[in-house]
């Protein structure tokens, strides 16, 4: 079984999470996530970051992310934790910018 490590930014935050298959969507300009996997749950240590993942992702089948937002997709030989990183400005990663969806666009119809 594969299992693919994909970090992308969504809503001003890194996440990193952990699937079985990935692929092009259908769908132009967005890849294609599914088969999701959390770790398993112990009483004894909760992760926060991975429950809010869990109650986040909670019944999705699959997820489309545009492909603009994708930082990094890496086969990885085990499942890691999956997590939510704050963008500061020590970080050096920026999304691409999108001339489609820029302030003070107008359409033309």
């Amino acid at each position: 079984m594969h299992i693919y490590r994909v970090n992308f930014i969504n809503q001003g935050k890194i996440y990193e999470i952990h699937a079985g298959s990935i692929g092009q969507s259908e769908v132009y300009g967005f890849i294609e996530v599914s088969e999701l996997i959390f770790g398993e749950t112990s009483s004894l240590v909760i992760d926060p970051m991975e429950e809010k993942l869990k109650s986040e992702f909670g019944g999705v089948n699959r997820t489309l992310i545009p492909i603009h937002s994708v930082i990094r997709i890496d086969e990885v030989e085990k499942k890691g934790q999956n997590k939510i990183h704050d963008i500061d400005e020590k970080t050096n990663i920026t999304p691409f910018p999108n001339p489609m969806l820029g302030p003070g666009k107008e359409s033309d119809s």
